[in-house]
């Protein structure tokens, strides 16, 4: 079973475990996860004397173990939950006493983002024996398409291949960021509906036609026209348009247009396979690879790195945004 799901079983039966430390690079589920067995293993009566909240910038290991070990008050159990402990990580280690014997009746939540503990260490090990020890790992751009997809199923919606990497592209790998703009879309928009390009413009703001999922796709096609005309639009939208963004998507698409190039077997299954893509975008790589011979894909890619120094300001006197863009498109078709 899914961790997540496991969590969510046992804080509904009623037998929540007496720690949980959340851990990891991505603090979406820690997030959501801390805020469940907030809202759920205590009735809105009991949390006014069975319910706390620290901050590790603000607390100590010691403060928290000293909480943790009351009894809770007219109610089956206490909640204590410690956000932001990785403040607490130098010292995170004297948990460990308190983790051999914790407290039956207090379900102690500790917020670690963006760090790991020691698998190495005695405090991992007893805190896999005596509660749940949930890893939080960043998911990789080609997987938060399909996490955007799974997320909208579970709110009774469909969404277009197109529409999920729009939102990507645009709004990048953040979940927490992601799962902002969804719940409003799912707010203004009828259940059962296919989120489409359209609604993703028309309620979130990004532009269906003037993209880098849309300048991707006519580079592919050596479609200048339009190439230029979304490029003109980010010169004008910087500031909704980074560079840095656009370079490194492209970067990406060469480099898998080289990957492909390099495959004997074209078949839609096989590319979509190894170069980690949803099917519906393998036509578009079948048509660049048309316009684009394996040699001139390597030069391409050099080009890019070069242009994404400059983008930083190595090796250009401070090149505006429109000047890089147009060499950038000099550079490709």
């Amino acid at each position: 079973m899914d961790p997540v799901k496991e969590i969510v079983a046992e804080i509904n039966k009623g037998t929540p475990k007496p720690i949980y430390f959340l851990m990891g690079e991505e603090p979406y589920y820690i997030d959501k996860i801390s805020q469940y067995i907030a809202e759920n293993v205590l009735t809105e009566d009991e949390k006014g004397f069975n319910q706390m909240v620290l901050y590790g910038k603000d607390t100590s290991v010691e403060e928290v173990v000293s909480n943790a070990k009351r009894y809770p008050m007219m109610a089956n159990h206490q909640v204590i939950i410690v956000k932001e402990a990785q403040h607490l990580s130098r010292n995170i280690e004297n948990f460990l006493s308190y983790v051999e014997n914790p407290q039956p009746t207090t379900v102690l939540v500790i917020c670690f983002k963006y760090k790991k503990l020691d698998k190495r260490k005695k405090l991992y090990k007893a805190i896999q024996k005596n509660g749940v020890l949930f890893e939080s790992n960043k998911l990789y751009e080609n997987q938060v398409a399909d996490w955007v997809r799974r997320t909208l199923a579970g709110k009774n919606f469909n969404i277009s291949p197109k529409s999920c990497v729009m939102l990507v592209e645009f709004l990048g790998t953040d979940l927490s960021k992601i799962s902002n703009e969804l719940d409003k879309l799912a707010l203004v928009v009828p259940p059962t509906t296919e989120i489409t390009p359209d609604l993703i413009e028309k309620h979130i703001g990004i532009s269906k036609d003037f993209n880098n999922f849309e300048l991707k796709k006519a580079i592919g096609e050596r479609d200048v026209k339009k190439a230029s005309r979304i490029i003109d639009y980010f010169s004008q939208n910087p500031k909704d348009n980074p560079f840095v963004v656009t370079v490194t998507l492209l970067n990406t698409f060469f480099t898998q247009l080289l990957q492909y190039h390099g495959l004997n077997d074209h078949s839609p299954g096989n590319v979509a396979k190894v170069l980690g893509i949803n099917p519906y975008f393998v036509s578009e790589f079948s048509v660049a690879a048309k316009n684009y011979p394996m040699k001139r894909v390597s030069g391409i890619i050099s080009s890019l790195r070069i242009l994404d120094l400059k983008g930083k300001g190595v090796g250009a006197n401070n090149m505006d945004q429109s000047d890089l863009l147009k060499e950038l498109l000099a550079e490709i078709v």
